[in-house]
């Protein structure tokens, strides 16, 4: 003997279908989006990010004029020095590991723990590519949980100069100025390929928070962080062409030996 299901019951089916339809749309919809976004950026310069957006709304609401300088560059025109400050200054070990440092997360997420909260991470510089290229600038699980997500699609789709290259392209290096060409302009009146190996020290350790630290007019505590990045510098290989392997004979052993 078959039951016939109430109405109820029948609109209850018929909305359970309808939403599990409309999440694998949602699904499919964000998937497809997202890793298209990835491969095109693995081709075309990125010209805008959602940083420098955010950043220019918080100045209208200021009540102050937008400030914007951003010009794209090759990795080729940069100096030969700004990767390897890069490197030194926020992620040692970018060219042996694939998007993430698990030694540098679990200490981050001891302090988290410690303070029930998210107060600092142990981002690489493809987990801060991720963030400054797609997302947005918060400290919530939400935006870390999709950093990690555009992390792995980045370090699958991009070669580690691809990923170099947009992150010094897009970086925030001052109030409205955004990567090294720009900053290497308004802050050392010269264009990224000039910079010596001690600005590009100076630049990297702004890093933290380049609109309080100022590499144009660098405090005390910035010049002590550049002269730790430019030691640390004598540990870190040349940055490689595309398609060109680690020299670990251009650095001092440790973490390229």
């Amino acid at each position: 003997m078959f039951l016939t299901p109430s109405p109820k019951q029948g609109r209850d089916f018929f909305m359970i279908r309808i939403i599990r339809k409309v999440i694998r749309w949602v699904l499919a919809l964000f998937f497809s989006s997202t890793i298209m976004m990835v491969v095109a950026y693995r081709f075309i310069p990125v010209y805008i990010t959602p940083l420098m957006v955010i950043r220019s709304i918080e100045q209208i609401k200021d009540g102050k004029s937008i400030t914007w300088h951003h010009h794209w560059v090759p990795l080729d025109k940069m100096s030969k020095h700004l990767p390897v400050a890069a490197m030194a200054g926020e992620d040692a070990q970018f060219l042996t590991h694939h998007g993430f440092n698990y030694d540098a997360i679990k200490k981050a997420a001891e302090r988290n723990a410690s303070k029930k909260k998210i107060t600092r991470g142990g981002s690489t510089i493809t987990q801060q590519t991720a963030k400054n290229v797609f997302l947005w600038p918060s400290r919530t699980w939400l935006r870390k949980g999709l950093e990690t997500y555009f992390t792995v699609l980045i370090e699958l789709i991009w070669s580690k100069q691809r990923i170099m290259e947009v992150y010094l392209n897009s970086i925030e290096m001052g109030n409205g100025i955004y990567g090294a060409d720009a900053v290497a302009e308004y802050h050392f009146d010269k264009t990224a390929e000039e910079l010596t190996r001690s600005e590009c020290a100076r630049i990297v350790a702004t890093f933290p928070n380049p609109r309080i630290y100022n590499s144009k007019s660098p405090s005390a505590y910035i010049r002590m962080r550049q002269r730790k990045i430019e030691r640390e510098m004598r540990f870190i290989p040349s940055f490689p062409k595309e398609g060109k392997e680690v020299d670990p004979k251009t650095a001092k052993g440790n973490y390229y030996k």
